[in-house]
């Protein structure tokens, strides 16, 4: 009889069941589990998943969902333990979308748990549009909220993540330069302290 292999075992660790699966795979099948849009591979159990879904003021563009202040209103709060509860909100409808998609066979865009949020970049210029995603020009506040909002999406378990929070829009990215996304970026010191005092803020 042959031995099942160790990433299906669950009683061991993530890491190990990790390294086994991968070691299974080909160069054709990782390369392709880099894409948002990963697709299955049957031989190996792999269902496709997509990893692009969106919670910055609730779970975004999968039908009905609670939608929270922007993060700018949040952060206007001063209230980081407010902001972790709305993301523990965000999170039970998220797993709650997530489970009916799987029960459906929906593996689409947007009906993952894997949130890209929040946004902690900081606002430094009022012409960026997507400064209402952010929770302000100070670094300190910045790290405080964004912190409690990963808190929330991810949970409280020791093991398993509630669903698993990916902060984005890092240093000095996405100023009004409207060749942001092509030119070379030669960044002052000015912004990079901005940067430097956010990590610094960040609680432990």
């Amino acid at each position: 009889m042959e031995q099942k292999p160790l990433y299906l075992n669950e009683e061991l660790g993530f890491e190990e069941r990790a390294k086994d699966l991968v070691s299974r795979m080909t160069v054709e099948e990782k390369v392709t589990q880099m894409l948002f849009n990963s697709p299955a591979i049957p031989r190996l159990g792999i269902s496709a998943y997509n990893w692009w879904n969106e919670a910055l003021h609730g779970v975004a563009r999968a039908g009905t969902a609670t939608v929270f202040p922007q993060a700018i209103g949040l952060a206007a709060t001063f209230d980081d333990e407010l902001v972790c509860k709305a993301a523990d909100v965000i999170s039970t409808e998220g797993r709650a979308k997530y489970h009916e998609s799987q029960r459906k066979g929906d593996r689409g865009i947007y009906k993952g748990l894997t949130f890209w949020s929040p946004n902690i970049n900081i606002f430094r210029d009022p012409r960026w549009g997507r400064g209402q995603e952010t929770f302000g020009e100070d670094p300190f506040l910045t790290g405080r909220m964004g912190v409690a909002f990963i808190k929330g999406i991810q949970g409280k378990d020791k093991k398993y993540l509630k669903a698993a929070a990916c902060a984005k829009h890092y240093a000095v990215h996405s100023g009004p330069e409207d060749e942001r996304h092509s030119f070379n970026a030669v960044v002052s010191q000015k912004d990079l302290l901005y940067w430097s005092s956010w990590r610094e803020a960040r609680l432990p």
